[in-house]
């Protein structure tokens, strides 16, 4: 299947086939960062503008790294030293950089829907690196790409979810993501950061932490989102971590082959053990590495590109 959108907005208005061709695209620009000569012009002449208005550290030099390799001139915007500080609002930002010839706008914002404003009115493409507790697409989408890697399947896989589910976009983006490639998702943390609403996206909730990883062959761990909650979900972190924890005595209980994901950034002895983030199970890197790849596609694809058969051989 061709690709046809203009932007990257969201996995959920995806289809399945979509996001096997944005896997299919990575896929082959991954073959091309093995190389010597890790650059293709697939971007040539082309402007990127990395629109940060929240902090970002992997998201945003894995978007900078992947337009580079695309030969594309990148510029990183700075909200703190830009005009946004004086009361500019988001629309006129974008118009003003646009009107700079920026092809591709990426944009990470605190407000819900951002990218999907900014795609109303600019010709330019608008690609979501996380909007407030939404989505984050890219994530999800090198999060797939890593399963599929490993396991050489998606569909029939049992992953589990674990954490701050309610405040996560990266959860969102990974239930819509897995749910229409065919794996089974559940869901598991406290009642209050895991209410049962997201049974409606496909998923199982449960509030057991044994229950939830026991069969699991991926469990992909998260952080708790302090700085979106506005009130404390739960008595401390100490109690969070001896119930929902993802520690070495719980770890034997789980299947030998199991992969351990998590987006970053870790807090470790929290959610989950230092001993396994760094264990053979992890592919905690790998997921950063794959992001290089994806993102690579995602901007292709934006730009035009149809698949990976127009991947340079």
């Amino acid at each position: 299947m061709s690709w046809t959108r203009k932007h990257l907005l969201d996995i959920e208005s995806l289809s399945a086939h979509e996001i096997t061709t944005i896997l299919d695209t990575a896929r082959a620009f991954k073959a091309v960062g093995e190389r010597a000569i890790k650059k293709v012009p697939a971007l040539r002449g082309k402007t990127v503008i990395n629109l940060f208005v929240e902090p970002s550290t992997r998201t945003r030099i894995s978007f900078e790294l992947a337009a580079q390799r695309l030969t594309a001139d990148i510029v990183n915007f700075s909200a703190e030293a830009s005009s946004l500080k004086k009361g500019e609002t988001l629309k006129d930002t974008a118009r003003n950089l646009e009107a700079l010839n920026a092809d591709i706008i990426i944009i990470r914002h605190s407000a819900s829907g951002a990218p999907h404003f900014l795609s109303r009115f600019l010709k330019a493409s608008v690609v979501n690196a996380g909007d407030g507790a939404h989505e984050h697409p890219t994530q999800a989408l090198l999060d797939t790409f890593t399963v599929l890697e490993k396991k050489g399947k998606v569909a029939g896989l049992n992953v589990t979810i674990l954490g701050d589910i309610l405040y996560s976009r990266v959860a969102r983006s990974n239930i819509w993501a897995l749910t229409k490639l065919g794996a089974n998702v559940t869901l598991c943390g406290p009642s209050t950061l895991v209410p049962k609403i997201f049974e409606k996206m496909g998923c199982r909730v449960t509030h057991n932490l044994e229950e939830a990883i026991a069969n699991a062959d991926v469990i992909n761990l998260l952080r708790i989102q302090h700085e979106r909650q506005r009130r404390s979900m739960f008595p401390s972190l100490g109690e969070y971590t001896s119930l929902f924890g993802l520690t070495k005595a719980r770890m034997q209980k789980t299947k030998p082959d199991v992969l351990i994901m998590h987006p970053g950034p870790i807090n470790r002895g929290v959610e989950i053990d230092s001993d396994i983030a760094d264990s053979s199970h992890s592919v905690i890197l790998e997921q950063v590495t794959n992001g290089l790849a994806v993102r690579m596609a995602v901007l292709f694809l934006v730009n035009g590109g149809k698949g990976p058969q127009e991947v340079a051989a």
